[in-house]
Formats: structure tokens, sequence, C-alpha cells
């Protein structure tokens, strides 16, 4: 795969997310695009952003459930950025016409204390060095038609990233064992999912790690202030205006948002 090629396709991913429209995955044109091209597209994608005015404010894991790594026929999980962009507020109506076609995941989000950097970062070295952890929801909105891409082609769709929530309960990590937490989520007071953070490779701060010692083959990790999801709990669940998203974590309280169409936002 060409430079001129891997550039066409970060601006034609850019336009989709743009333009709210679906578009073929990339390996219908490229059947033998490699991870590493679509990790080169992922961060051609992000610089992008960034020369918009965005800024880069952390890290997003995926495919960190063994079933869905099974399911896909991998063995590790998979990382996207996260900027500030996607960033809302508990307190914000976030209209429906921004994505194509979300779901909502419920996650644990980690905020960093320190930087932390290396090639044998274990789950301990991620507690040690994370100030607060909260429930937070991530909004996955693929660019793919149907939702359906390979490998390849949700990383370099930056791992189907749209928008998050994090709540604003900020626990210490030490007070809580992540593993057992329990997390339901709903939608207009129904459940739709429950889990626990053992579904996150067996523990969150387990994921973050993973993340960091991938980062480090690269000469890089991550920053003091930087936020973490560190996984999906549960299975994502597809949302439509109107609705109402919480998520509640043990030990950690719970984060909601809700979703209007744009023409009834107050």
């Amino acid at each position: 795969m060409t430079t001129e090629t891997k550039q066409d396709l970060v601006e034609w991913l850019l336009a989709a997310e743009r333009d709210r429209r679906e578009i073929e995955k990339i390996t219908q044109r490229y059947p033998d695009m490699t991870i590493e091209d679509a990790y080169e597209i992922q961060r051609q994608l992000i610089a992008k952003k960034e020369q918009a005015g965005e800024r880069c404010i952390g890290l997003k894991l995926g495919l960190t459930s063994r079933a869905k790594q099974q399911m896909m026929g991998v063995h590790e999980a998979i990382y996207g950025y996260l900027t500030d962009g996607m960033l809302a507020t508990e307190w914000e109506t976030i209209a429906h016409e921004r994505f194509i076609h979300p779901k909502a995941e419920p996650e644990i989000a980690f905020l960093m204390g320190e930087d932390l950097q290396g090639t044998n970062v274990t789950a301990k070295d991620v507690l040690r060095a994370t100030r607060y952890v909260a429930p937070a929801i991530e909004i996955i909105d693929s660019r793919y038609e149907n939702f359906r891409f390979t490998l390849p082609d949700v990383v370099a769709d930056n791992c189907s990233s749209a928008a998050f929530v994090v709540g604003s309960r900020w626990v210490a990590p030490g007070s809580l064992d992540l593993a057992l937490a329990g997390v339901v989520m709903t939608i207009n007071g129904v459940i739709q999912t429950t889990g626990s953070g053992a579904a996150v490779l067996g523990h969150p701060a387990a994921s973050v790690a993973w993340a960091v010692n991938k980062l480090g083959e690269q000469g890089s990790g991550l920053k003091k202030g930087q936020i973490i999801l560190s996984g999906a709990l549960t299975e994502a669940v597809l949302f439509q205006p109107g609705d109402v998203i919480q998520v509640s974590v043990d030990g950690m309280g719970s984060v909601s948002f809700g979703c209007q169409s744009s023409r009834n936002e107050i």
C-alpha cells in the first residue's frame, strides 16, 4: 500500500465521518491491507484531526474480550485515540445526527496521575500510575456499511471512535477491586446489558498495561492527565433519539447521557 493510497484513505474516512455517510470497508478495495498499514492510516487520521484544531487527550482499547478476540480470529487487543472533540458532558444532550449508526458501551475510564512507558508494564504498575477511575460510556460509530469490517478496517477507522462521556465521580483505584466491579447499562430505565470488570482481559488495568507495552514498542507511552477507556465491559447497544443511556459501576456511581434529534435539543 503506497503512501499516496494511505493519504487518500485518510481523507476518505474523514469525509465519511464529516458527511455522516456509510462507506464500503477498505479491505473491499485493498484486501492485502496489513495491520501495520491500518495503524499508519490511523496515525495520519489523528494527525489530520489535530491539524484541524482537535487535541489528543487519551486512548481507547478495543477487542479486550477474549470471546471477541476469538470471534475475530486475533490474539490481542487494539487501540485508537481520543480527542477533545469526542468528549461529551452529562449535562449536554447529544444529537443523534452527529453519527451514522451509533452504539453505546460501558467502560471504566482511567485518569493517569503520571507518565507511564515501557515494554514490561504490569497491571500493578498501571494502578500505581493511575490517579482516579470513573464509569464511562463510549459511543462507537463505525464509518463502514452495516458496522461490518475486518480487523485492519476497524483499526484504520480509529477503532470506531466517535464520542465518550465520563462520570463526575472519580475514585482512587486502590479502594476498589476493579475485576469484581459489576456494571449495568440501561436505556430509558430498562436493563440492556450486565457485566463486570473481569470482562476486560481479566482486569481493566491489564488492558491498559497491554496498551502501554504496545506503545512502548514504538518508543511512546501514556502521559499524565490522559484519559484511557480500558475496553467495553459488555456488548454495545444501538440507541435512538429520545433515549437516555445510563451506566452504573459498583463503587463508582453512574454516568449517563440523553440523546435527541438536533431539532429537539434545548
